[in-house]
């Protein structure tokens, strides 16, 4: 066992390191040429600065200088003041850290060599520049260095030099040093001799932290290019350097120096980045065709009077300047730029992307720093490694960006992050990058020889100079890092000269000559921009789209949302889930999409950023009160420490009036983002499940869009005409040409509970029914069953009484058969087939496998995971109506779709099904592609778990009402699930899995009273309760705490129809009284004979001192289970009961009864109904249950709220996350 010391140690690495590895996707920036091999070798200008691995500040040096001549002891004497000081002024205490260890093999270094670094990095104690691109800081000064820092660092090149060929201290070292300060002190510089240029250069690439291909630095090759005067003279020398270094495909690192920096600034320029680089045309609306890395230059080049083709890889000027003189243009030879198609060795189609890369990387904008003179145009290169074209150039998202267009050709899943799709077609492209580079004889290595390479340059360093400085952010490769050795390597990072350094743009600082041409740049620049500003700036405008969705309802909203707003923005559809608040800051415009259900409460893929988000503004000083976020009187108080405060918002909610707090969700985000600063750009949206949601959503969105223009300043002519188009429609939307049915006749149907679980994020296991029982009399015209399921004790099916058990049902056989019968063009039902669809983005002919469905027969489809029986949508209907060549059809289905208030009197007088939209318009010719791809997934059924698992080992007991009714049109409807289950027999298979309800939980404290209000099958999670209480008390153990001590008191309050029909586990309440594992329990009679109508609201006002000391007195908690109107009405209630026996005002009672939620006491397991209000009040009410549509029955809840006047969202604990999807229906309606 380590010591605790060591693993707190060893812990921080291994989280430092984590942190690092997220810092990897920042580095080498654009990825042109990782400093691997060369060019590659030295910090690229498109490379991420040092991570902060270990940051490393050297000792004080003091440079001796004792071999000057006699007679001049003098002028040296201040000449080594000068250096002395120049160099301690500048020079930080050295760091402690300096013991390195390797991970892998566990061995440790010890780095001595970063004492010898005279240039201090711009971290410090509380701030790391690890994972920053670029700043001024890193950007070597415009000036020329002043006499006192030259004689500084040319003692300490020149010694050093000496040193390297074992001279120093000899005459001719102090003979050498002895001209250097006199040129120096003369003339204000001095010239290298060819052999300290060559060491230089070597030396400087050797120092290079940044370049994991260091090993070749003693092989770099020298062109001496100092005496050139012009830019002609430079072209003619850079060919040379092209011509050497390309050497047919076996290329070899060289570098190219033109002359130092001079007095007046007056320097030699290459403007290019690279010697060989491929232009980035702008369009009009802000996309690229070609390198997005080089948009810039390329109008540069333009300015100058270049004129591109306008191809994906057009190979740009070089631009010289030579001293003072303003830049010319020079066209590259085609035969000195060796470019590599890339393919595939295993696929085809990969030589169809069009893709190449030139062989050559050479860095140019990048200036030589040797011995105190500033080399400002000194282009190197070296050889390719692979993951530089491979995963930066080709597939980062600010580059060529052909990751996605892999995928979809290679049929990968692109909807789920889960399925990797990006990691594996991160691996074909480098795969072909290889594959080409070798297949052309060019130059090329892959990461993981590389990584072996560093780690050998490490260990001679190591030997020969006691460190090497590296910078483990841009050594570890862009992809597999942790499976290369670098990954587990720690690393110091320091600065030593000489080095090669990042420079200004030189289009930036350029002092032009020629003012026509200065002009005409200006001109050029200008027009470009005004060209493309507006879209431009909208394409860098980063838009999130979040949804959060139990029904999947909200993530359709909000991928057709993403549809229009991609038109003028980069925008992504991301859940709430999946986002945290760093990322949200990063944000510019965020559109929120969300339903509300319950009691004000949000989905549960939503409730962790909500949590996160009122944490925040909680901290927030002086924030402590809700707020809209809405008037100018809130945005003008907001303080600079608004952490949202740069961000633009808007919001949606979808939720049925049917429910007390509408919308209350979508409110209550619509006041966490302005709280916290976010401007809002529009009003809250709402769309009401009951009436017209689709077409409220339509109108929001198009206000939510026409505003974030103006916001952002986009173009106000962008063409806005077609957004309903966009708003009705998302990549999945179908057209008769895009989806096609592939029939698999060797294969099988999959494992049913395995497909279920992938298709809605769960753990779904095989359950099978041990009894079915009747609960209801005989006499009884309405059913309810007890259906006991055993779960073969799989751990997922583990469960505390308040649980829910989700159960996914089977579609009537007879209903299916009915629907197959009428399929236009469908293979054999029985027939294993799977789904494809054609992108844009494949080759003509080709299709992708369309995954959103799985791989099974017609009839499994349309059994097992399609929902055939909801209405459908408007837009369904719209794509309906093209399908019928009868014009009364058309007409009508035109109408429905055009007409919202026909289409929802049709809907909610008829409630039809699939089937029967299919009889009432016999014309249609619907295709299966279009059923099997717009068809709503069949969710699962959430029913309040009846059962007590330590009572029930092994067993999950659900009580379900049937529900059997007919419609407005006269047509007999049963429930999907509850009918399902009432036709099962002993041993048949029932897909199950567990949804925790943690707020509906028995109190911890088992002496604290306990009152439960349960109409009709709103008793069923107490039967788990009283199940519970009773293994409790069967232990012997007698609860105690502080002033109490024995059970808490447990009472029931049921309500039914009549005793004699639907009085349901009567005798079990009988024997759990008699047996005091109940105190009592009182029975509510809506249909009694000869008794008047009593509901549960009544008979706790019966009961109101017991119910007032439950509450109040004895500090108990109070559980209701039921529909939405019957909560409410329990709710005023006991407002009522706590005014007269508390002698409170109504709304001291409010707020009392808030309270008791904000406190866990008040536990609410509530549903309602999708019908049109006015309907749902004039529902007949037995039981205080309300009538209605099993599919249209609203979700179920398990939650406690809170107060201040407001929706609270429930705080749950953050579970294993779940889709949108898994949440629907709870089918439990009487009819």
């Amino acid at each position: 066992m380590e010591p605790e010391g060591e693993r707190r140690t060893s812990g921080g690495r291994r989280r430092n390191r984590r942190r690092q590895n997220r810092n990897r996707r920042f580095r080498q920036g654009n990825g042109e040429s990782n400093p691997d091999f060369g060019s590659d070798g030295v910090q690229n200008e498109n490379k991420t600065p040092q991570s902060g691995t270990l940051k490393v500040f050297l000792e004080k040096q003091v440079i001796k200088n004792n071999g000057l001549k006699a007679e001049n002891n003098k002028k040296r004497g201040i000449v080594n003041d000068i250096v002395s000081g120049a160099v301690a002024a500048g020079t930080p205490r050295s760091c402690p850290v300096t013991s390195l260890r390797n991970w892998m093999d566990g061995s440790t270094t010890t780095d001595s060599l970063h004492k010898k670094q005279i240039q201090t990095l711009d971290c410090s104690k509380k701030r790391c520049l690890g994972s920053v691109m670029m700043n001024d800081g890193m950007k070597h000064p415009l000036t020329l260095r002043s006499r006192e820092d030259l004689l500084a660092n040319a003692k300490d090149f020149i010694d050093q030099y000496y040193a390297s060929i074992k001279s120093s201290d000899t005459e001719d070292h102090k003979n050498r040093w002895t001209e250097v300060v006199d040129a120096i002190t003369t003339s204000g510089t001095y010239d290298l001799t060819l052999d300290e240029l060559t060491f230089g250069v070597k030396t400087a690439w050797r120092n290079a932290p940044r370049c994991i291909g260091r090993i070749q630095w003693s092989k770099l090759k020298v062109f001496d290019a100092r005496h050139v005067k012009t830019t002609k003279e430079m072209f003619e020398a850079i060919c040379r350097h092209l011509e050497y270094s390309t050497n047919n495909g076996n290329i070899r690192s060289a570098i190219t120096v033109f002359p130092p920096r001079t007095s007046g600034r007056q320097d030699f320029r290459v403007w290019n980045t690279q010697l060989i680089r491929y232009a980035g045309y702008r369009q009009s609306d802000g996309d690229v065709v070609g390198d997005p890395a080089n948009v810039e230059f390329t109008e540069v080049c333009e300015a100058l009077g270049w004129n591109g083709r306008g191809g994906m890889f057009d190979v740009l000027p070089l631009v010289l300047s030579a001293g003072d003189g303003d830049p010319d243009l020079y066209e590259l030879p085609e035969d000195l730029v060796l470019e590599v198609e890339i393919n595939h060795p295993q696929y085809p189609w990969f030589e169809g992307l069009g893709l190449k890369w030139f062989a050559v990387p050479a860095v140019s904008a990048m200036l030589f720093d040797c011995g105190g003179l500033e080399f400002t145009a000194a282009p190197f290169n070296g050889w390719y490694m692979g993951t530089e074209i491979g995963a930066r150039d080709f597939c980062d998202a600010a580059r060529y960006n052909v990751i996605e267009r892999v995928a979809l050709k290679m049929g990968l899943n692109t909807g789920a992050n889960s399925s990797l799709w990006r990691d594996r077609a991160l691996v074909e492209v480098n795969v072909a990058v290889l594959h080409s580079f070798q297949l052309a004889g060019a130059t090329i290595v892959d990461h993981h020889t590389a990584s072996e390479s560093f780690i050998q340059h490490m260990q001679n360093e190591q030997r020969l100079r006691g460190g090497c400085p590296a910078d483990w952010v841009w050594v570890v490769p862009p992809m597999s890092g942790s499976q290369t050795e670098v990954f587990h390597q720690e690393m110091m990072v320091y600065k030593l000269k000489p080095s090669y350094e990042y420079q200004e743009d030189a289009w930036k600082v350029h002092v032009w000559k020629n003012k026509e041409m200065e002009q005409r740049y200006l001109q050029t620049s200008r027009k470009s921009l005004t060209k493309a500003q507006t879209k431009a700036v909208a394409s860098h405008v980063n838009c999130v789209i979040l949804y959060a969705t139990e029904t999947g309802r909200s993530e359709r909203f909000a991928r057709r949302l993403c549809q229009t707003f991609k038109r003028a923005f980069t925008t992504r559809v991301v859940c709430m889930e999946d986002i945290d608040l760093t990322e949200l800051q990063q944000q510019d415009l965020i559109l929120v999409v969300t339903s509300t259900f319950g009691n004000g409460d949000g989905p549960e893929n939503g409730e962790v950023l909500a949590k996160s988000l009122d944490k925040l503004r909680y901290s927030e000083k002086g924030n402590t009160n809700t707020g809209t976020g809405n008037s100018s009187t809130n945005n003008a108080s907001k303080t600079s420490s608004k952490p949202l405060q740069n961000i633009r918002y808007g919001v949606f909610g979808l939720g049925s009036r049917a429910y007390p707090h509408f919308c209350a969700f979508g409110h209550f985000l619509d006041s966490l983002l302005g709280d916290l600063g976010g401007q809002k750009i529009l009003e809250t949206g709402e769309g009401d499940e009951l009436s017209g949601q689709d077409q409220s959503f339509k109108t929001w969105a198009h206000h939510a869009f026409k505003a974030s223009l103006a916001v952002f300043n986009v173009d106000s002519d962008m063409d806005v005409t077609n957004l309903a188009g966009d708003l009705s429609s998302s990549d999945d939307t179908w057209t008769p040409d895009k989806f096609s049915i592939e029939e698999l006749p060797d294969w099988e149907e999959e494992d049913l509970c395995t497909v279920l679980g992938r298709l809605h994020q769960k753990t779904v296991v095989s359950c099978r029914v041990l009894e079915r029982r009747q609960l209801q009399s005989t006499t009884s015209p309405r059913q309810t069953i007890l259906v006991r399921i055993e779960t073969n004790s799989a751990t997922s099916m583990k469960y505390k009484p308040g649980d829910h058990v989700a159960i996914f049902p089977s579609n009537s056989p007879e209903l299916v058969e009915a629907i197959l019968s009428r399929l236009h063009d469908a293979p054999p039902v029985g027939q294993i087939m799977r789904i494809k669809m054609k992108e844009e983005t494949t080759m003509e002919g080709k299709s992708v496998v369309w995954d959103k469905l799985p791989s099974s027969s017609l009839r499994t489809a349309f059994t097992r995971y399609l929902d055939v029986t909801t209405p459908p949508t408007q837009d369904f209907l719209k794509v309906l109506s093209t399908l019928t060549d009868r014009n009364r059809d058309k007409d009508r289905l035109e109408l429905l779709t055009t007409d919202t208030h026909v289409y929802e009197e049709w809907r909610d007088t008829n409630a039809p099904t699939l089937l029967e939209v299919l009889k009432e318009f016999p014309s249609l010719r619907v295709p299966a592609t279009l059923l099997l791809t717009q068809l709503p997934l069949l969710k699962q059924r959430y029913y309040s778990i009846s059962s007590s698992n330590d009572a029930n080992a092994g067993e999950v007991h659900a009580t379900v009402a049937v529900l059997k009714y007919t419609t407005q049109g006269g047509v007999n409807h049963e429930g999907v699930c509850s009918g399902w289950l009432n036709r099962l027999k002993i041993g048949d298979v029932i897909p199950c899995a567990i949804r925790a309800a943690p707020n509906f939980r028995l109190p911890e404290d088992k002496t604290l009273p306990v009152m439960m209000v349960g109409p009709g099958t709103g008793i069923a999670p107490f039967r788990s309760f009283w199940q519970q209480r009773q293994v409790d008390m069967a232990r012997g153990h007698i609860p105690s705490n502080a002033n109490r001590q024995g059970w808490g008191d447990m009472r029931l309050y049921f309500g039914c129809r009549a005793s004699s029909q639907d009085h349901i586990y009567h005798s079990e309440l009988t024997a759990m009284k008699k047996q005091r594992v109940l105190n009592d329990y009182y029975v509510a009679l809506s249909r009694e004979p000869g008794r008047p109508k009593m509901y549960v609201q009544d008979m706790l006002q019966q009961h109101a001192k017991g119910v007032y000391n439950t509450m109040v007195k004895a500090g108990g908690h109070i559980y209701i289970c039921g529909d939405v109107e019957m909560a409410d009405n329990v709710k005023q209630t006991l407002e009522r009961i706590l005014s007269e026996h508390g002698k409170l005002t109504l709304e001291a009672a409010r707020e009392y009864v808030r309270q008791l939620r904000n406190e866990n006491r008040y536990h609410e397991d509530i549903f309602g109904v999708s019908q049109k209000k006015a309907e749902v009040k004039e529902s007949t009410r037995d039981q205080a249950k309300p009538v209605g549509k099993e599919e249209s029955a609203t979700l179920k809840q398990s939650k406690s709220f809170g107060g201040n006047g407001k929706a609270t969202p429930f705080q749950r604990p953050n579970r294993k996350k779940m889709s949108g999807r898994n949440r629907k229906f709870r089918n439990r309606i009487c009819s």
